[in-house]
Formats: C-alpha cells, sequence, structure tokens
C-alpha cells in the first residue's frame, strides 16, 4: 500500500464551521441586490463556485463583483471564526505524525488567511491555495496542481478531503486520493453520489485511516 503523506484540505464546511454564516451572508447580500433567498432554494442551488449560483437565480453578471463585496461584507460581520469538532486535534495530530498540510479552496485568500491567523494556524498548513489564485475554480484541477508543485509532491503520495461534490470531483481530475467528510453545507446527497475514494463520517474517522503516514 502507498502511504499518503499529504493531506491537501478544503476550508469552508470541511475544517471550517462557515456553513450558516455563509447562508445568512448570502441572504444579505442577495436581499440588498433585491433578490430574496430561502433556505429551500439555497439547498437547490448551493455550489462552492458563487458563480454558478449567480447563474441560477439569474443575477446580471454585471452585479456578481457588487454580490462578492456584500457577501464579504456580510459574512465579516458574523461571529468569531470557529473550527468544526475534533479539528484542532486531528491536525496537530497528523503533524506530529510527520504529514504536511495545505489547503485548496475556492475562498477569498483575504478572508480564509486572516481566518487561519486567527485560529493559530499558520503554522500548521505548508500551502495554501484560493480561489483568486487560479484562473480556473474547482472543480478543475488547476489550484490542487498548483498546491503540489509547490509542496514538490506527486500525486500518489496526496489525498484531498473535502464536503463538496466538487471537492471529489477535481481530487480525480488531479489524480490524488479523494476523501469525503460530510459537512454542514446542503450537498452530502450529491457528495456520497461522486463517488470518493474514501468515505468517513468525521475527521476522528479519517485519523484511523490506514494509508495515512
Amino acid at each position: 500500500m502507498i502511504m499518503i503523506d499529504t493531506i491537501l484540505f478544503d476550508w469552508d464546511g470541511t475544517l471550517f464551521d462557515s456553513a450558516q454564516n455563509a447562508f445568512n451572508a448570502f441572504q444579505k447580500a442577495f436581499l440588498e441586490l433585491g433578490l430574496e433567498l430561502g433556505f429551500d432554494t439555497y439547498q437547490r442551488i448551493f455550489s462552492p463556485d458563487w458563480h454558478k449560483m449567480y447563474e441560477a437565480l439569474e443575477l446580471p453578471a454585471d452585479q456578481w463583483d457588487k454580490a462578492d463585496e456584500l457577501w464579504l461584507l456580510h459574512y465579516g460581520n458574523a461571529q468569531s471564526p470557529a473550527l468544526l469538532p475534533g479539528v484542532r486535534n486531528a491536525l496537530d495530530r497528523l503533524v506530529s505524525r510527520g504529514a504536511a498540510l495545505g489547503i485548496v479552496t475556492n475562498g477569498d485568500r483575504a478572508r480564509v488567511s486572516r481566518e487561519i491567523e486567527l485560529l493559530g494556524l499558520t503554522n500548521i498548513f505548508k500551502v495554501l491555495v484560493c480561489g483568486d489564485d487560479v484562473a480556473r475554480r474547482k472543480p478543475h484541477p488547476e489550484g490542487l496542481l498548483l498546491a503540489m508543485e509547490r509542496l514538490g509532491k506527486k500525486p500518489e503520495v496526496c489525498c484531498y478531503v473535502g464536503d463538496c461534490p466538487e471537492d471529489i470531483e477535481m481530487g480525480k481530475r488531479g489524480g490524488v486520493v479523494t476523501v469525503a467528510i460530510p459537512g454542514l453545507y446542503p450537498v452530502n446527497t450529491q457528495l456520497r453520489e461522486a463517488g470518493p475514494d474514501v468515505w468517513c463520517e468525521n475527521i476522528d474517522q479519517f485519523l484511523q485511516w490506514p494509508a495515512l503516514k
């Protein structure tokens, strides 16, 4: 068995508890743009690529940048950042085993790097690739390939851990082992249908995966 020594994570919903704050921010942002967003609609159209949501809501393309700005504004006014249960302990244990950890996310670099710093995780992650670092976001593998390049790692020793179907698709297209951990975003049914190589109910179960270093 090839051992995995590099673990690349999605951020929102996989490690970071942002689901409710993200929905609240979308709801307020769209309301300012003249659109109402109920939770049922949000569940139906949710994607980690916000632009797909804008298209689904028929938001004119010339308002997309404004929507991004409003979302960041309302999201930034939310409660203090927090990791999902068990995440900090898991990250510390993985580092103690000698694993290289990184983040590949569609999130905005300024926002994600600020959250990582506030949570005291700056030294935990060896690489951070965000949506504004690439020309093509998830599920395109550009961000994943960039992270592996920066770490000097080959796909066969890497895995990607996420909570959305796009995470699994990106990992497959990037040639790494894909690991699904269901989160609080409304995509759990589609997540299993995406066919991850490994399914874990939580991050504690992930730590027991035999392929980990």
